[in-house]
């Protein structure tokens, strides 16, 4: 099984506090614009994904509407178990139910990510990187459980802009 973990990428400001507020927030244009050249710079470096999940909070849920996009799905997985301030044993019991998947792009938020990649590399809940908005990484395992991982490889956004720069298809 092949973990891509992506990170949102940026949202419209906050214009009111309060968690309904933020669940609302949708991608800025700039970010809309940027995550389509990165996640063509995603699928440069993973030609394929057979499952894209992401958190509920419409900000995440458009950047994986748009990583599908260049995998030629728009159909995104809403899991309550990515969404922030979630355990991680619910998306790890998520996982196991889907581990014949093949590689699943999920889409989600920091410290929760970082967080989740430290425990499946570790084995402990601690982040060993943190994820920039719209970056990302791809993780090897062969069972959804703390400490199974492997990590291939860790990328920046702007990294990804720019081998999705060279892939105009």
């Amino acid at each position: 099984m092949n973990l891509l973990l992506v990170r949102h990428a940026i949202a419209e400001d906050a214009r009111n506090p309060g968690r309904d507020a933020d669940a609302r927030r949708a991608l800025s244009r700039e970010g809309r614009r940027r995550m389509k050249q990165g996640a063509r710079g995603l699928r440069v470096l993973v030609p394929a994904v057979n499952l894209v999940a992401s958190s509920p909070l419409k900000r995440a849920v458009e950047t994986a509407r748009l990583v599908g996009g260049a995998y030629g799905t728009e159909v995104v997985e809403e899991v309550d178990a990515l969404a922030p301030g979630a355990g991680p044993e619910p998306l790890l019991t998520w996982l196991r139910g889907h581990r014949r998947a093949g590689t699943i792009a999920l889409v989600g938020h920091e410290p929760y990510l970082s967080s989740l990649a430290g425990l499946l590399l570790t084995g402990r809940r601690s982040s060993v990187f943190n994820f920039k908005k719209g970056g990302a990484c791809l993780l090897e395992l062969d069972e959804p459980r703390p400490g199974s991982a492997r990590l291939d490889w860790l990328v920046t956004a702007r990294t990804l802009r720019e081998l999705g720069a060279g892939d105009a298809s």
